[in-house]
């Protein structure tokens, strides 16, 4: 029979092709174990051999890998690599055609124990691909990542907090005491808005003066990745206000079109950890990130009366609602005009009233 039941109760079901018995497997309740040949006999129908995915995920994923690489990014490969290493053997030693979505699901809500929700997400992505390809390969017939979903987790997310330009101003004297150079990349970075990535690759071929003076962004070297193309995939405009116009005609003064525009008095690429050292950012930063001169940028924009798409562009947004969260930050006339009014009732300063 194909489907009998054991002496322990449960139910196994056994998969024939011709008179050769090529699965089976066991089942709490018979309707499961009917449910499972019924797949499996219309994989066969389908052209999938059953015994191709017997073999155990942490090989098949290895060998993926290696097919897989050169085809993505760089940064790709290594988050490909580390969602192997963070597999839970639950799911490692199980036979590809073995997995289900419950087991996927417990190895993410696993995963949401341990790493950012951001990580989780990326490490499923993966999982995706790789059970995507064994589709392809007729390996199995369905995807168990699928159905499965990344907790939401409570943690809060990071709150930018960009500098003032009296901030900003102070900030770069005190680095420029020691590290001039480095205060002109903090005052650059704070007045154009470019990420970390972008502001290490630029180069002075990058730097145009016609129409107007501007930074062309073609690409981003992410520190321990190689050079790739900006976050948004193509390249943007940001045109150079006076206050930093100067600053970036001496840095491309005497330097080959090739060369990188901003780095070390000594002529060396920018590393955040080096940067941060020497700078003593945890103080002189006044508890920011390096990814706030960004956030910055955005900001003296919209203050200067650039509208919220031109911003769009010159950030790189792919949606405007990205934009616009700047101007939440900034606040609206609408906010300043209900201040005023609430700040008619009085009562200055939160003094207790009086018993």
């Amino acid at each position: 029979m194909a489907v009998q039941q054991e002496k322990s109760g449960r139910w196994r079901a056994r998969l024939k092709f011709g008179r050769e018995q090529v699965a089976s497997r066991t089942f709490d309740t018979k309707r499961e174990a009917e449910a499972w040949l019924a797949r499996e006999r219309a994989s066969l129908a389908g052209g999938v051999d059953p015994r191709a995915g017997k073999i155990l995920v942490r090989n098949a994923f290895a060998v993926w890998l290696v097919d897989r690489e050169g085809m993505v990014a760089i940064k790709t490969t290594k988050s490909d690599r580390s969602v192997l290493k963070a597999m839970p053997p639950a799911i490692a030693n199980l036979h590809v055609n073995r997995v289900t979505d419950r087991e996927v699901q417990r190895c993410i809500n696993d995963w949401s124990r341990r790493y950012a929700e951001s990580t989780v997400k990326r490490y499923r992505a993966t999982l995706m691909a790789f059970f995507a390809s064994c589709i392809n390969e007729r390996i199995i017939t369905i995807n168990p990542v699928a159905r499965t979903k990344v907790p939401a987790q409570m943690a809060p997310a990071a709150e930018m907090m960009p500098f003032s330009r009296e901030e900003l101003q102070e900030v770069r004297h005190e680095i420029a005491v020691h590290h001039p150079d480095l205060a002109d990349a903090v005052w650059l970075a704070g007045w154009t808005g470019l990420r970390w990535s972008e502001l290490r690759e630029v180069r002075v071929a990058d730097f145009v003066e016609m129409p107007v003076p501007r930074l062309v962004i073609r690409r981003a070297q992410p520190e321990g990745i190689g050079t790739k193309r900006p976050k948004s995939g193509r390249s943007r405009h940001v045109p150079l206000v006076d206050a930093v116009l100067p600053l970036v005609r001496s840095m491309a003064a005497g330097k080959d079109a090739d060369d990188l525009l901003v780095t070390t008095k000594s002529g060396a690429r920018l590393y955040a950890t080096a940067f941060k050292l020497s700078t003593h950012w945890a103080e002189t930063g006044r508890g920011r990130r390096l990814h706030d001169l960004r956030h910055t940028a955005a900001c003296l924009w919209l203050e200067g009366g650039v509208s919220p798409t031109t911003v769009q562009a010159w950030m790189g947004h792919a949606d405007l609602g990205t934009t616009q969260r700047y101007l939440h930050y900034l606040g609206t006339a609408a906010d300043e005009t209900a201040l005023t009014r609430l700040n008619q009732w009085g009562d200055a300063g939160g003094t207790r009233p009086k018993a």
